[in-house]
């Protein structure tokens, strides 16, 4: 891994956090232009059920708007409030409007992507590139929907279908909760994920040599290469709501059950319930469903906010899924062993 020490202050490692990109860089963007410049297109997503606009950066300042979940937002700068004591520091300049705090708002790009047609039989992992995308029953514009898919979503397209009547290419992507179920989402907004992109990290360190240690009181989760800690990302675990606490349970596991994509769903949505299509890179570590995995329905990292699974960023989970064992090849959709990477869960 880049050192990011060596290129970057304490603020800045911060604000990189805040958009997901600590210790993942990405093809031509350096951490400072992350920083400093963000994309030029760089928006972000309300993802929660509304966000504040203030003008200064502090919920004590006044309040100039509010938005609403699923809109998209330009970002034009991030900053550090001077709350020390906050678990998240982050802001966002919402355009030339004011300052929302980071949580609630999941940073998004919009890159459209030329279909491909020349899948492999057995198909292929796919990723969201746009804010949203609506998912739908049918190959068809105009069909019922499906699903909200949203960006950086994982999904798994079997076949490439033209629609001549609406002039638009679909993928049909595998439904992995249900049995023989299938949607189809624009091609256009997603791109089929190369295999260099899905090879491991750091393959020439032996597993027994790979641990990662779940810290609940810091919620905070470091990898290890012996003693030698080589990534570190802020998690969102195990947290009480209404119908209960949900727990991240302590001790020691193996990331023994991995999937590039899950479809979660569980309970009811009107009482806290979930209904997650493509979460990204799943790291399972108990038979109840406990599992480290990308997050896009919030950006609020450094507190308890789950039903016990360990959410990271989908940067950070994408390292890790990487960087952890089994290796799951780029034609299948999961492994399934007894074998894996060594994780303690500790207060």
């Amino acid at each position: 891994m880049t050192n990011l020490s060596a290129t970057l202050s304490r603020r800045d490692f911060l604000k990189l956090a805040g958009l997901g990109l600590a210790g993942a860089f990405l093809p031509g963007l350096s951490p400072k232009a992350a920083v400093n410049g963000l994309y030029p297109d760089q928006e972000g997503r309300v993802a929660e059920k509304s966000i504040s606009v203030y003008d200064s950066i502090s919920f004590e300042g006044e309040r100039v708007n509010t938005y609403w979940r699923d809109l998209i937002l330009p970002i034009t700068g991030i900053y550090v409030s001077d709350d020390e004591n906050a678990y998240n520091r982050i802001w966002y300049r919402i355009g030339d409007e004011g300052y929302a705090y980071s949580g609630g708002i999941q940073p998004v790009r919009t890159v459209l992507h030329d279909p491909v047609f020349d899948l492999p039989p057995e198909g292929a992992l796919a990723e969201v590139t746009v804010p949203y995308t609506d998912a739908r029953r049918e190959a068809k514009s105009d069909a019922q929907i499906a699903y909200r898919l949203y960006y950086k979503t994982t999904h798994w397209v079997e076949r490439t279908i033209s629609n001549l009547v609406d002039e638009q290419v679909w993928y049909r992507l595998a439904d992995d909760k249900w049995k023989d179920e299938y949607y189809y989402a624009p091609a256009s907004h997603l791109r089929i994920l190369p295999e260099e992109e899905l090879t491991p990290i750091s393959p020439d360190v032996p597993n027994y040599r790979k641990s990662i240690e779940v810290r609940l009181s810091q919620q905070l989760v470091v990898a290890y290469e012996g003693s030698t800690p080589v990534f570190a990302t802020r998690a969102a675990t195990g947290a009480q709501f209404s119908t209960g606490r949900y727990y991240t349970p302590k001790g020691e596991f193996i990331t023994y059950h991995k999937r590039p994509s899950r479809h979660m769903a569980a309970g009811n949505l009107a009482a806290n319930g979930y209904d997650l299509p493509g979460v990204p890179w799943v790291m399972y570590i108990t038979e109840s469903g406990i599992s480290f995995h990308g997050t896009y329905w919030h950006n609020d990292f450094g507190r308890p906010r789950s039903h016990g699974c360990i959410n990271l960023s989908m940067q950070a989970a994408k390292w890790l899924f990487r960087w952890t064992t089994p290796v799951v090849p780029p034609d299948q959709q999961y492994v399934y062993g007894f074998s894996g990477t060594y994780v303690e869960i500790v207060e």
